[in-house]
């Protein structure tokens, strides 16, 4: 794929609760907030635009794949973060007694592709995950897994 300038991207959420899922993100992951209505908002996630829009029934499946030992949810979205900044939040989520599905932890360790990663869900039961490499050449190097 050619390289090119990285721009926000956007990301359409179905949630539940639009006023707990609404404080989730910014009260504990400290987004801000955009354009707003009474059936959807929009938030600036990390820079990037995430859109929640309130529907009357969850119709997602929460199938997972295993990777590294873990059951990780086959739908998920997150960030890349800078170590300090990945470990900031992570401590901040463990203070705030968030129910994580893979807690914090680094996966891959000692291959091409370690990272520091965690998942949970929002109050809608869509799967975060935020990472982080030491090494960003890493984000996108080829490499198998055993």
């Amino acid at each position: 794929m050619k390289k090119t300038e990285v721009r926000p991207f956007h990301l359409a959420l179905p949630v539940t609760d639009l006023g707990d899922t609404r404080r989730f993100y910014i009260e504990t992951l400290g987004c801000d907030v955009g354009r707003e209505s009474s059936r959807g908002v929009d938030l600036n996630f990390f820079g990037h635009q995430v859109t929640l829009h309130l529907v009357d029934v969850a119709a997602w499946q929460q199938a997972s794949n295993e990777v590294d030992d873990a059951a990780v949810p086959a739908s998920h979205f997150g960030v890349i973060l800078r170590p300090a900044d990945w470990r900031a939040l992570a401590d901040r989520l463990t203070a705030a007694d968030i129910e994580f599905i893979i807690p914090p932890k680094v996966r891959f360790e000692g291959q091409t592709g370690e990272q520091a990663t965690m998942f949970f869900r929002d109050p809608s039961g869509n799967a975060l995950e935020f990472k982080s490499f030491a090494d960003d050449a890493a984000i996108f190097a080829a490499y198998a897994l055993s």
